[in-house]
């Protein structure tokens, strides 16, 4: 979207507000917020009090919003990743070792068991720990090679890698890079909606008045995960007791501007049996968001469904009026948990590195600002 547009679009926005009829706010079962995706595209300043509701400063917010009513292509886009995601994660560790990338910061390709010191969501424990019970595909589904000058892909390389997609002949993940781009860009374009729909929080805090939220979504940067979770095994127990309940992902925040989730998929390995889609291995196992007023809950994200939490750009952005979340990922304990893999899709959307996202500070700066503060912190942590 050109300046001019752009600012065409946030005086269209400031205006017609007050004048567009609010949408009445559902809740999940869970509580979190759920609106339609038609509506999401006809009438997105309608959903001003779901957005605040979900994403704001009330005790109850989760700061996560569940889009329902997707067009039907979508299951099928899910599903198709989702089974390559356990495929890829089985190949022989030889064949996988082709698609890692130390120099992108384990930020491309595939990664597992690494000490990569950049994530797109910052975990809030030991920064010396390697997590071995999850593996990670990473690729920008939009831009295979970003357009970008020799010192920001010096400096960012995380952000400005080559995508690496597995062989076209590799076996048992044919189609890998055509599933992983098709789901990822139907993912996207949701998510620069629900950005449009955020708008109104933001106008009067951007620095950059030229631009709106969803301008600020770069094709450039974004990043998709495709997740893995191993089965716990004897090399990577869980304790039977006393569970942490981010015991398959500790507590984090995303620092992009939206995140886009996929409900996860729970894979059954029977000895000489194909993976087959099972429920998850407990009623505990999922996603569980801190809310605002510091209560913990388990949010499920229905297979039709996509859902978009809020990072911390997303809350520079908009003086804190929206905000970012935390939250992990917990295994449950389970006699089957043994057997059963989680797969599950996620795409950061961010802006480029140069753009202004607070009065003095692009998002290049703030995101390294925000690591150094999580990491150091927690360095002192680990040695105290």
């Amino acid at each position: 979207m050109a300046a001019s547009s752009a600012r065409a679009f946030l005086r269209r926005s400031l205006a017609t507000l007050t004048r567009v009829p609010l949408q009445p706010v559902t809740y999940t079962p869970e509580g979190a917020v759920a609106i339609s995706y038609p509506i999401l595209q006809s009438s997105p300043l309608s959903l001003q009090t779901s957005i605040e509701k979900a994403f704001g400063s009330d005790p109850k917010a989760l700061g996560i919003i569940v889009v329902k009513d997707l067009p039907s292509g979508f299951t099928a886009k899910r599903d198709r990743l989702l089974r390559l995601a356990d495929r890829f994660a089985s190949l022989p560790e030889s064949a996988k070792e082709k698609y890692v990338d130390s120099n992108s910061k384990y930020s491309f390709g595939w990664s597992h068991g690494k000490a990569s010191l950049f994530t797109f969501a910052l975990v809030i424990k030991d920064p010396l720990f390697i997590d071995t019970l999850k593996g990670s595909y990473y690729a920008n589904p939009l831009v295979d090679n970003p357009d970008s000058s020799p010192q920001d892909r010096q400096s960012h390389p995380e952000y400005y890698g080559k995508n690496i997609w597995p062989a076209p002949d590799e076996a048992g993940v044919e189609g890998f890079e055509e599933a992983f781009k098709d789901l990822g860009r139907f993912v996207y374009k949701v998510g620069c909606e629900m950005a449009t729909a955020c708008q109104p929080f933001a106008s009067q805090h951007l620095s950059d008045r030229s631009v709106s939220l969803s301008d600020l979504i770069s094709k450039q940067t974004a990043k998709a995960r495709l997740l893995h979770y191993f089965p716990p095994d004897p090399q990577t127990p869980l304790p039977t007791e006393d569970e942490p309940i981010d015991s398959w992902c500790g507590f984090h925040l995303d620092h992009s501007i939206l995140t886009g989730l996929c409900s996860a998929m729970y894979l059954s390995h029977e000895s000489n049996q194909a993976p087959k889609v099972v429920a998850s291995p407990s009623p505990q196992s999922g996603l569980y968001i801190r809310s605002r007023g510091g209560g913990l809950t388990k949010v499920s994200i229905p297979a039709d469904c996509l859902a978009f939490q809020t990072g911390e750009a997303l809350e520079l952005a908009t003086g804190g009026k929206l905000r970012a979340t935390p939250h992990c990922v917990r295994v449950g304990a389970s006699s089957r948990v043994g057997q059963i893999s989680r797969e599950t899709f996620a795409l950061f959307m961010q802006p480029e590195m140069y753009q202004l996202v607070g009065p003095d500070e692009t998002f290049g700066q703030f995101s390294k600002r925000i690591f150094n503060e999580h990491y150091q912190d927690n360095l002192v942590a680990a040695a105290a």
